[in-house]
């Protein structure tokens, strides 16, 4: 029998955050991990030492044939790594997310560098950004605007209260023009800002818009 929801979260629920940090980089990079670390930092460090529990217990504990085939195990995704180097990989990540405990050090804050980290820390613009202005916006909605009608008509007001704010966050980082449209990007937003307005323009047009909600 596969892992209920309740059995993966107790055992890999946060090695899961850890491990997504890396989709699309290798194991060799650091900056999924310091992405990792500067975003849990600032908003659940408690979590770090759960996640470094994790890490260590499934590097020691690696599952057999058995528990691959009913599913009762975390699936690594692939890294770059050959299998037989994936527990090494593991206790390392480990040893520096316990490191970062122990010294009571995160990375700086900075912006952003990483999809993972630009999810994370705007989740409900990329809800809106990824659902509601996806490629198939122009055959959903006559503009931007009905889009984001729609999403203002269809969701929680807390939802859209948390979009608002998001919004407001992004907008005081010191990003430009070509910021803020990577930003728009790793958000999943496929479709280009009504013209002829610049990305960070558009950004600031929808925090206004939101505002008067």
């Amino acid at each position: 029998m596969s892992l209920t929801p309740r059995e993966h979260d107790r055992k890999y629920g946060e090695l899961d955050h850890v491990i997504r940090a890396y989709a699309g980089h290798t194991a060799d990079e650091t900056e999924p991990l310091a992405a990792y670390l500067r975003h849990t930092w600032r908003t659940r460090p408690w979590a770090i030492s759960i996640a470094e529990e994790q890490l260590r217990s499934y590097a020691e504990n690696p599952p057999g044939r058995l528990r691959r085939r009913l599913g009762e195990f975390y699936p690594v995704p692939d890294v770059g790594l050959a299998d037989t180097d994936i527990q090494a990989w593991l206790t390392k990540l480990a040893d520096l997310l316990a490191e970062s405990v122990d010294s009571g050090q995160a990375p700086p804050p900075t912006t952003p560098q990483t999809r993972w980290e630009w999810r994370a820390r705007f989740p409900e613009l990329a809800q809106f950004l990824g659902g509601w202005l996806s490629q198939d916006m122009p055959d959903e909605f006559g503009s931007h605007d009905d889009a984001l009608r729609d999403y203002v008509e269809t969701t929680d007001s807390g939802l859209v209260a948390q979009l608002t704010g998001e919004l407001h966050d992004l907008l005081t980082l010191p990003l430009d023009d070509t910021d803020y449209a990577l930003a728009l990007d790793e958000l999943g937003m496929e479709v280009d800002p009504p013209a002829p307005c610049t990305p960070g323009a558009w950004l600031a047009e929808l925090a206004s818009q939101l505002r008067k909600v």
